[in-house]
């Protein structure tokens, strides 16, 4: 009887020595796997987690880790320097306003230039009303914007004195002539009383343009043709300063 049962403990001690031989050796690989990652890095053992996927230098076209960082960040905005380049929506790259604005404006300076006999047409024309009243017109023949300075000097023939401006026709700014456009300015001849002095016919007229400051010189004089009986004036001929319309000339 004795003999019966020992066949079965034995079996079952066996098979129990094998479980835990299995067991043993799982445990021992897993803490030597543990042990083995505390050692390379000092810390002890720690959990892994899961493992880290690092681009390689091809797939990132050769850039290191910060400048592909920077190159997939999308919609970051900062505040450019002055003058220097901006990102837009889209990748698109534009310069600074404040920077590009009046580059290519002709009023700018540089563009500018003072209008004389050299760049303008200058005709002359009595009129009938006001009394006495000649009308100076000068056209801009140039390509750049030209400014006509305070107010034309005029010589008739040989006289020696130059006629006085009208103060109170002084525009509040300078006028300015885009190419193609006219400024104007007007001759008082005579006084409407007779009282002027000295009455004389003029048969060739020279028109002085200013520089930017008062009583400079301009440039080229302009010498316009005048009607065949000439131009009567006497001593109290003044002038206007130049003005951007033909009512402000002679409306004076």
């Amino acid at each position: 009887m004795s003999a019966f049962r020992s066949t079965p403990a034995t079996g079952i001690r066996t098979s129990r020595s094998r479980t835990v031989r299995r067991l043993g050796s799982g445990v021992a690989v897993a803490l030597a796997a543990l042990a083995l990652t505390g050692c390379q890095d000092g810390t002890g053992i720690r959990d892994e987690g899961a493992a880290a996927t690092t681009a390689t230098p091809a797939e990132t076209g050769g850039r290191n880790d910060t400048q592909g960082a920077t190159a997939g960040q999308q919609g970051t905005t900062g505040t450019p320097a002055p003058g220097s380049a901006t990102t837009t929506g889209g990748g698109k790259t534009g310069t600074d306003p404040a920077k590009s604005k009046g580059s290519s404006d002709s009023s700018t300076e540089g563009e500018r230039v003072l209008c004389n006999g050299s760049n303008t047409a200058v005709t002359v024309q009595p009129v009938s009303r006001p009394l006495n009243h000649m009308l100076i017109t000068v056209k801009n023949t140039g390509s750049k914007v030209c400014d006509l300075t305070y107010h034309p000097v005029l010589r008739f023939d040989e006289m020696q004195w130059a006629p006085a401006a009208r103060q109170e026709t002084r525009p509040q700014a300078v006028v300015s002539l885009a190419p193609g456009e006219s400024g104007y300015a007007a001759a008082v001849l005579a006084a409407a009383d007779g009282s002027g002095e000295g009455g004389t016919t003029g048969h060739r007229l020279t028109i002085a343009f200013q520089g930017r400051t008062p009583n400079s010189s301009g440039g080229a004089s302009a010498i316009p043709p005048l009607p065949a009986q000439g131009v009567h004036y006497d001593s109290s001929l003044t002038v206007t300063y130049w003005q951007q319309g033909i009512e402000d000339a002679l409306g004076s």
